[in-house]
């Protein structure tokens, strides 16, 4: 399947016109099977109760059962389980969906074909679920724009509901621009319309990706490419007088200008341009700012003040300077991040309070490691100290709440405990400074 995953991105390449009639048949038993091995053992089951455990004991015949069906199009996947889980920013519930275990394995291949496909076509600004690109190099290539480039304004800009409203007649002619394979272009089809279960109900999904699929997230960017990057690209770049840029991760993205008139007007303009493909801005969460070299300038000649900052990907980006004095794009944890973050924690360990001190101090590092590795960043020593500080709190409250007999105070917490259980101490692991590596 590698090899042919090869070919097909080969061709895209060279041939960005050429579309592509005959794809159907790459998923076949080999590659669902793949898909089977590369599946999460442990997940939770879709409308039909399958798990992977239970479909890998008759894998042949189900796989051959499944290929059969796809080829005499007999073939529908089921409406996805709907469950609602807690925002950890908010006190709202989000909808989770989860697939039935097959329409996982059919959705993996697919978006794999669609990968190798569109990998070639997705433009450098897109950043999110794309091999080789992630958070970090999106956040590291803004900062080199805004220190590098005459950018003087910021559009924070957010689309509401994105996933929710994608719209499917639009998303398909999109789609038919390099597939022309019917067979592909009906199965996905199926997969917007497949509806959602609830409470034993089924409602049907006029609109929106399908929920908690893997194929998702490529048919996002696909919408957006079309949407916004290229219209971006094509049309906004060349209007504008000044320098513009823009970078996006999924369906988040930060527009830089060199001139706020460009900037208002370009505001106005993607408001229309969504609306035309059954999108809008989410208003309260959009905004335009003063942000760069010119506007740090201009504050301090104005006499100090409070200069704007904006989040992105879970950090507060604000201007500052190097050591030598030059302008740069500092960055630090978005406070409703660390929110979020502080209140995920306080959950799990009033969960797991009870377990053995050395196991539960075990896990608790291994989740600091991880919260390291993404917000370990430059400049963001402080609210990662800030973190550890807080983590030690919320450790102390539920390790006293163990029984009823008060375990230890805070002296003891600190000069005993901690010294015997230490918490796993803050790392700076990403350079975002474009002209170092990437790893710290």
């Amino acid at each position: 399947m590698e090899t042919k995953l090869l070919r097909i991105a080969q061709i895209a390449k060279e041939k960005p016109k050429e579309k592509f009639i005959s794809l159907a048949h790459h998923i076949n038993i080999e590659t669902l099977t793949e898909s089977h091995n590369q599946m999460t053992a442990g997940k939770a089951a879709g409308i039909d109760g399958e798990t992977k455990s239970e479909y890998d004991k008759n894998l042949e015949s189900n796989l051959k059962d499944l290929v059969g069906r796809m080829k005499r199009q007999a073939y529908k996947p089921q409406p996805v389980r709907r469950v609602y889980i807690p925002k950890s920013d908010s006190n709202k519930m989000r909808p989770l969906g989860i697939p039935s275990y097959e329409d996982k394995l059919v959705q993996s291949a697919l978006a794999q074909i669609l990968g190798a496909i569109y990998e070639a076509e997705f433009l450098d600004c897109s950043y999110g679920f794309r091999s080789g690109r992630g958070c970090h190099q999106a956040l590291r290539e803004l900062g080199r724009i805004i220190e590098t480039k005459r950018i003087n304004y910021i559009v924070d800009a957010d689309i509401k509901g994105f996933f929710e409203h994608v719209d499917h007649e639009w998303l398909l002619k999109f789609l038919k621009l390099r597939i022309g394979d019917p067979n592909i272009n009906r199965l996905i089809a199926r997969f917007l319309r497949t509806g959602v279960m609830e409470a034993g109900n089924v409602y049907d999904t006029p609109e929106g990706t399908p929920q908690g699929g893997v194929v998702s997230p490529i048919l996002a960017n696909v919408y957006l490419h079309y949407v916004l990057d290229l219209w971006f690209e094509k049309a906004v770049r060349k209007w504008c007088k000044g320098e513009a840029y823009i970078i996006r991760y999924a369906d988040d993205f930060i527009c830089c200008f060199e001139h706020e008139s460009e900037a208002r007007a370009f505001y106005a303009m993607l408001i229309e341009r969504l609306k035309k493909f059954n999108l809008e801005i989410a208003e309260d969460k959009t905004r335009i700012l003063a942000f760069g070299r010119k506007a740090m300038s201009d504050n301090n000649e104005n006499g100090p003040g409070k200069l704007g900052t904006f989040d992105f990907l879970g950090f507060t980006h604000y201007c500052g300077k190097s050591q030598n004095g030059n302008f740069r794009v500092k960055r630090k944890t978005s406070r409703k991040k660390l929110r979020a973050s502080l209140t995920r924690l306080k959950d799990w360990l009033r969960k797991n309070r009870t377990i053995p001190a050395k196991e539960l101090m075990k896990a608790l590092n291994r989740k600091l490691q991880g919260y390291y590795n993404y917000y370990g960043v430059t400049d963001n020593i402080g609210m990662l100290e800030e973190f550890v500080h807080q983590n030690s709190k919320i450790l102390y409250k539920w390790l006293n709440r163990r029984s009823q007999k008060k375990s230890f105070n805070w002296r003891t917490f600190n000069t005993s405990f901690l010294r015997r259980y230490p918490l796993a101490k803050p790392k700076i692991k990403m350079n975002l400074i474009y002209w170092l590596p990437l790893k710290a």
